[in-house]
């Protein structure tokens, strides 16, 4: 495997966070890595963004490897994975963070710390009556009831910022931070019809809103926010009418971005899991990782982000590591805690 940087050129069959426009929306560094095979043909690809923090230059990845030879091997892959870190080093890199919750790589590269990670995906290739057939009962019955109480679902640019409010306010009852406005607009608006911002309203007022990008080979649930006390089944509600617009628009599958394995039963993560499950979404695995190339500034940034965060979700998940084996479609096989 020869790895080296490509002007990818992207469609609508790949990931909306492959594109350029995504790219240079959320750093002003950014780029795509390809992998050959020995016939000198592409047979991966991995887009990445520089994130500079003072002296510290950070990698990230925001989509997985895109496999453009089909067949590609999980041992070829992390061949790739491995000559591309020894890419980024010489690029002056300090650590690689870890990735954003939507990406499942299927393995990680030699000496990275990692972690099992998965996501509910749903199939939009079914009807839309096999769908709403496959959503679990406690859901259709709040779908239905904030239909009836008046609950009306919008889309637009013109409920960006208070989307953006709720975002934000839901990330601050969670005690998490959240990007600037302009930071966010520039995202939303470098997505141009590649994104849905939708809203859930109820006698004018905002109840739930999420921030969907898309393209023809999948949609994201990239973030979300709820009022304080919501209409009930307002997001509910919002998730259905999202998932059947995106259907309508040939939008092979909606990913809920984000599932920790096996969690404690009686933890927000394991709420958080039955809701997103409830909607049909099928549960699939990979690893998410990151990686030291300077350890200097690396143990840095691991106490930064203990003091800010307590910890990444790397470390946080790592100790489920050993016991947790995928197949190379990112099937699940077991899971061992």
């Amino acid at each position: 495997m020869i790895i080296r940087p490509l002007d990818f050129e992207w469609s609508p069959d790949y990931s909306i966070f492959a594109s350029k426009n995504f790219l240079q929306s959320v750093s002003d560094q950014y780029g795509w890595i390809g992998g050959y095979d020995d016939s000198g043909n592409l047979a991966c690809v991995l887009p990445d963004i520089i994130i500079k923090k003072g002296p510290i230059r950070l990698a990230r990845f925001r989509v997985e490897t895109i496999l453009i030879k089909a067949d590609l091997s999980v041992d070829q892959e992390k061949q790739f994975l491995n000559q591309m870190i020894y890419y980024l080093k010489e690029l002056g890199v300090a650590t690689i963070i870890p990735a954003s919750t939507n990406c499942l790589f299927r393995t990680f590269p030699d000496g990275a710390r990692a972690a099992p990670y998965g996501s509910h995906i749903i199939d939009l290739s079914n009807d839309e009556e096999a769908l709403w057939n496959k959503v679990h009962q406690k859901h259709r019955n709040v779908i239905r009831s904030a239909e009836r109480k008046g609950v009306k679902v919008e889309e637009g640019s013109d409920h960006m910022r208070s989307a953006y409010n709720l975002i934000k306010e839901t990330f601050r009852r969670s005690r998490m931070s959240f990007m600037n406005y302009e930071m966010f607009k520039n995202m939303i608006l470098s997505l141009g019809d590649n994104v849905k911002i939708m809203v859930a309203t109820y006698e004018g007022k905002c109840q739930a809103c999420a921030i969907i990008p898309f393209s023809h080979y999948r949609a994201y649930y990239m973030y979300g926010g709820t009022a304080i006390r919501p209409i009930t089944g307002s997001m509910n509600y919002l998730q259905w009418k999202s998932i059947v617009d995106l259907k309508a628009l040939g939008v092979k599958s909606y990913d809920f971005c984000g599932a920790r394995i096996a969690p404690d039963k009686d933890s927000k993560a394991a709420r958080l899991i039955m809701y997103k499950e409830r909607f049909g979404g099928k549960l699939y695995g990979g690893f998410i990782w990151k990686y030291s190339l300077n350890p200097i500034w690396s143990k840095i940034y691991d106490i930064a982000v203990r003091l800010l965060r307590g910890g990444d979700i790397v470390d946080a998940e790592h100790h489920k590591l050993s016991g947790f084996k995928i197949d190379e479609n990112n099937q699940i096989l077991s899971v061992d805690i």
